[in-house]
């Protein structure tokens, strides 16, 4: 509707133009739109069985009533991705033949507070009560539906519950592989080797182009898989204020602080309107003329406008200041008195005791220890004051015990009320103990700053009629512009900057620097919308962003451009490590370094576990597990490593004793499985054949 007040605005010609072009858009936008283009019925599919859209359109408005404050793309994302989990979760309780009685299904439903502990099927115990849960059910019928969508909820977590079992079973680790462990950390290799380090050949002596990039990402398929998606050029023409506008808004606030004279239309004369300066009521004035309400709070000096915090700070009362520009705003201040200790800076020393908010976790105490506890560290404090810090970091149970007790500034009411009392009814320096829910406090305060009252009228600096209109019109015509004779040129043309390229995929609701700009994502991926395409959007509060699409791909890999920075520096290793190899000649480890302009070195006591290499070389397991390979005195092939090409020369193998148990390691390595449960659903995924037809349907 902002838009289409803006056309009317216009001239007849400009509505004309517009009228025309908005037709042509509306008539594609029909056709491209779910109710015309949709080529399915469904949503998407999962291995070969569809989500039907009606029953997705259903669950995503349902997220979206449930007061999370989740967008509508939010929602389909969070939707779509529980579709894909429980379709491919159930496939599998399916082959297993998964089955679940009604003692189970019980068990998970009682694990929900609303039906475990509601009062309802509770028995005077307070434990829960089957048979006044079925009666209920029973004698409301209305409410069966609900029971039957939460056993179906129920049914499926119950399953699952057993297939996690099932999973974390059949992991465990074998005596064979802790001793495999054992091995790795205690069997040790000396070994001399020559090095040929990649950094010594220079990065641009190396050519990598985007097809070997795409080359590689194809052979690794699985490392770069992604969803298409639409590389989106823009330009961002800010509807914000002109300098004009600017002096226009600063001139009316300097109208307000002396006063004017209007005429009276109903009394035929003028009248006098008092100023700021002069006003009577000046709350009443402020709340008159201000885009800001008053605000009756006392400022610290710390939090007023930096540029202008002394004078603000050092007005008599009745005295006004400005005008001055406080972020979108020109404002005139006028102060309304000072008063003391607004805020304070304490710090504290917590004890807790069992039944506390927080109680201690280390150590369980009583209340009456706690207290015993609290009195002896504040008579430590007492006798030195200076031991407060390291006694707060060493005893109290509150997280600033980190920061030695300090809480920093706060204002009245904000910490519970013996603490708050405590701390505004004394001066700096002084240390006391009180008790609240938490427990006992030991308390210093440490500062407190004194505060000032300001009547303060604010006018927005805001972009004029006159300006927007301009906005309009030039975004206008570079948006046509642009689709005939270039969107690069065009922006040059009209000294404009054109934004760094934002990469999108198409349920992505982020548009770079933007921020949540859903409509242009959605316009991207629309299947008239080919690479050179230019629309204009119109942003509220930030102004017109005229897009195009520099590039369109559909490969199913992640974008070149997001890839080489990692693929990059592979494969340059790849082409240096031929250069290397080539050099690389001899028939022992001295006449290699000759050749390859390096240096012998050795390497001793290195283990599989951890293979670094001394000299600031670092991890390097592939010529460590050659060196481990190699008889004694036997020399290997050029071996790619992770800094450069090696070649290793063994010089012995210390196997380590042997062990008759192997438990610990054992007990090491199952410790280390233990998350390996929670990678089956990402391995479920990534052999799925999935679907997505959600951008059909205007998500």
């Amino acid at each position: 509707m902002a838009v289409l007040s803006k056309i009317r605005q216009r001239s007849a010609l400009m509505i004309a133009v517009i009228a025309l072009a908005l037709f042509a858009f509306i008539i594609g936008d029909l056709f491209k739109s779910g109710s015309f283009n949709s080529t399915s019925k469904d949503v998407g599919s999962i291995n070969g069985k569809d989500i039907s859209f009606e029953d997705f359109r259903i669950k995503v408005s349902n997220v979206e009533k449930s007061g999370q404050g989740i967008t509508s793309t939010a929602a389909a994302n969070k939707v779509w991705d529980q579709e894909v989990s429980v379709a491919l979760l159930t496939s599998e309780f399916d082959k297993l033949g998964l089955r679940v009685g009604e003692k189970h299904l019980l068990e998970v439903l009682k694990a929900d507070p609303n039906i475990g502990k509601n009062p309802m099927f509770l028995n005077a115990a307070g434990m829960f009560d089957l048979a006044k849960f079925k009666e209920y059910f029973k004698s409301n019928p209305s409410q069966a539906q609900y029971l039957k969508d939460r056993e179906k909820d129920a049914e499926l977590n119950a399953k699952y519950q057993i297939y996690n079992t099932l999973i974390k079973s059949a992991i465990y680790t074998t005596e064979s592989e802790g001793k495999l462990r054992y091995e790795m950390e205690a069997n040790k290799v000396n070994f001399a080797f020559v090095a040929g380090l990649y950094s010594t050949i220079k990065d641009s002596d190396v050519k990598v182009t985007d097809a070997d990039i795409v080359e590689y990402m194809k052979k690794n398929e699985k490392k770069f898989k992604a969803d298409e998606s639409r590389e989106v050029e823009y330009v961002l023409i800010e509807d914000k204020a002109s300098k004009e506008d600017e002096a226009e808004v600063k001139s009316k606030i300097n109208a307000l602080l002396s006063g004017s004279v209007v005429y009276n239309q109903a009394t035929g004369k003028n009248d006098t309107l008092s100023g700021f300066k002069s006003a009577k009521n000046t709350i009443e004035f402020v709340n008159s003329n201000s885009d800001v309400p008053y605000d009756s709070t006392y400022i610290a000096k710390k939090d007023l406008p930096a540029i202008d915090a002394d004078q603000l700070y050092n007005l008599a009362p009745g005295e006004v200041y400005g005008p001055y520009v406080f972020g979108k705003y020109y404002c005139i201040s006028k102060s309304m008195g000072k008063k003391l200790g607004v805020n304070a800076k304490a710090s504290h020393i917590l004890i807790s005791y069992e039944g506390t908010q927080v109680p201690n976790q280390k150590e369980k105490r009583t209340k009456e220890e706690a207290k015993v506890k609290a009195e002896a560290i504040l008579a430590q404090v007492n006798a030195n004051p200076d031991s407060f810090l390291m006694l707060a970091f060493t005893n109290s149970d509150d997280s600033s015990a980190q920061q030695g007790g300090d809480l920093g500034y706060f204002g009245p009411n904000q910490m519970v009320k013996p603490f708050n009392d405590f701390v505004f009814n004394n001066g700096i320096g002084k240390v006391g103990l009180v008790e609240t829910p938490f427990g006992f406090h030991i308390i210093k305060i440490t500062d407190k700053q004194d505060g000032i009252r300001l009547a303060t009228v604010a006018q927005k600096i805001e972009a004029s009629e006159a300006t927007s209109d301009k906005v309009f019109t030039q975004a206008t015509k570079f948006e046509m512009d642009a689709t005939d004779k270039g969107f690069t040129k065009v922006a040059k043309d009209m000294a404009l900057t054109v934004a760094a390229p934002v990469t999108v995929s198409v349920m992505d609701e982020n548009f770079g620097p933007l921020g949540n700009q859903r409509a242009i994502v959605r316009w991207a991926f629309e299947d008239g919308t080919k690479v050179g395409a230019v629309k204009r959007f119109e942003v509220p509060n930030l102004g017109h962003v005229i897009a195009t699409v520099k590039n369109i791909d559909n490969s199913g890999l992640v974008p070149v451009t997001q890839a080489r920075s990692y693929v990059e520096s592979i494969l340059k290793n790849k082409k240096k490590a031929e250069l290397i190899k080539a050099k690389m000649t001899g028939s022992s480890l001295e006449a290699i370094a000759k050749a390859a302009g390096s240096t012998v070195q050795q390497a001793s006591d290195v283990t599989l576990q951890n293979p670094v290499l001394t000299g600031g070389v670092g991890q390097e397991p592939k010529v460590v597990g050659t060196a481990f390979a190699l008889a004694a005195n036997k020399l290997s092939a050029p071996i790619e490593g992770n800094t450069g090409v090696y070649v290793v020369k063994n010089i012995s193998t210390v196997k380590a004793p042997v062990l008759k148990d192997h438990a610990t390691y054992v007990a090491q390595m199952k410790a280390q499985s233990a998350g390996d449960v929670n990678r089956v659903l990402p391995a479920l995924k990534d052999n799925a054949e999935i679907k997505d037809n959600r951008k059909q349907f205007n998500y």
